[in-house]
């Protein structure tokens, strides 16, 4: 089944007996899926499965809901922040079908490219034991580091589930157009843990409040505060704020300019739909949208078929995610319509101040036990 027609599913838009049945069964299945959570979380807790400490500061983003919180936007600025506080930052990633420890390199794509992109002083280590991937990275500066010439910290990508590296600092991303992942567990919804895993939390960070209502924004922080194991819990509030489009020869497009044009629009991301919302931000005319999987590989008739439709659809530019534009490396330069990405940047509405402080006074800490001898990886 694809994820458009999944979502619409789970979510019970799709409507009729076929539908309710499947809803059936699949809520049948997430029982399954509950147990096997419920016992490997019971064993991290009671200690039965190692949870393994590095000698460096881990800093966790992750979510409990599968696909497209925003937390990529927020990895970056994560680790554009210690880059300028002369911390050397590497952000450990699983990857999607990639080599297993490749640093990340100019043929990479999806997540990992942009946050190597993003990022240049950071590192991006691709690697599903992110406590292996630490371990060989301090390995390998354990010189510098010894001698004081170089502090490391790290970045731990999707890492709210990954409990076998012990982490001084959980933040967690929820969308704000679908928090709670319609409120069951895979496969019957989006939830990847049931939601009283919100207690682990440290911080949370809500993304794309602007596509939601502020009744709505104050129903979901009431949510977050009952589920949270303290119920001052920082909750900081974000936008994924469109800054301009970039074409393959890194022309930039403005916003204005955007705004003045009829738009066909195609991504294979978790939650296209606030995509397109953040499209019709800039003011355009969208006139039309094509919806492909997660971490979808475009192929050439792919890319042929989205210039037939926008030009069927008198389209004057097509945009797309920038994830999804990595892997669109086909000749671009010869089409009469231009194939751009829309830049987003992460911009916090409030708690950004907090946020930092909370992740300042964990490094601060950290880095004393270290230099004191107080913290020993096993």
């Amino acid at each position: 089944m694809k994820q458009d027609a999944f979502r619409k599913l789970i979510s019970g838009r799709k409507k009729g007996l076929t539908a309710s049945f499947l809803r059936c069964l699949l809520g049948f299945a997430s029982i399954f899926y509950l147990l096997a959570v419920k016992l490997r979380n019971f064993l991290y807790n009671k200690g039965l499965l190692k949870i393994h400490r590095v000698n460096a500061p881990v800093i966790s983003i992750g979510n409990i809901t599968t696909g497209g919180t925003g937390k990529t936007p927020l990895v970056i600025w994560l680790a554009n922040m210690l880059s300028r506080m002369d911390l050397k930052c590497f952000v450990l990633t699983r990857g999607y079908k990639q080599g297993k420890g490749d640093k990340v390199q100019g043929t990479s794509t999806d997540e990992p490219a942009i946050i190597s992109q993003s990022c240049p002083q950071g590192e991006v280590i691709v690697n599903p034991d992110r406590f292996a991937a630490a371990s060989k990275v301090l390995s390998e500066n354990k010189s510098a580091i010894e001698n004081r010439f170089s502090k490391v910290a790290f970045v731990m990508d999707d890492g709210f589930q990954h409990r076998q590296l012990s982490r001084d600092l959980d933040i967690l991303t929820i969308d704000a157009t679908c928090p709670f992942g319609f409120g069951k567990l895979l496969p019957a919804g989006l939830l990847r843990e049931p939601l009283n895993a919100v207690k682990r939390a440290d911080a949370i960070v809500l993304t794309r409040t602007d596509l939601v209502s502020k009744s709505e924004l104050a129903q979901i922080e009431e949510k977050i505060k009952a589920l949270a194991a303290n119920p001052d819990i920082l909750i900081a509030k974000s936008n994924h704020f469109p800054v301009c489009a970039k074409t393959s020869d890194e022309t930039e497009i403005g916003l204005d300019e955007i705004g003045n044009k009829k738009v066909f629009a195609f991504c294979g991301i978790g939650n296209p739909e606030s995509f397109f919302d953040t499209i019709k931000i800039c003011g355009c005319k969208l006139v039309g949208t094509k919806i492909y999987d997660d971490h979808h590989k475009y192929s050439k008739g792919d890319i042929a078929e989205i210039y037939d439709y926008a030009a069927q659809l008198n389209a004057d530019l097509i945009l797309t995610t920038q994830k999804d534009f990595t892997k669109c490396s086909f000749d671009l330069q010869k089409q009469k319509i231009k194939l751009a990405f829309l830049l987003i940047e992460l911009r916090f509405i409030v708690g950004q101040d907090k946020l930092r402080n909370l992740i300042n006074n964990t490094l601060t800490g950290k880095i004393s036990q270290i230099q004191n001898g107080q913290n020993k990886g096993f």
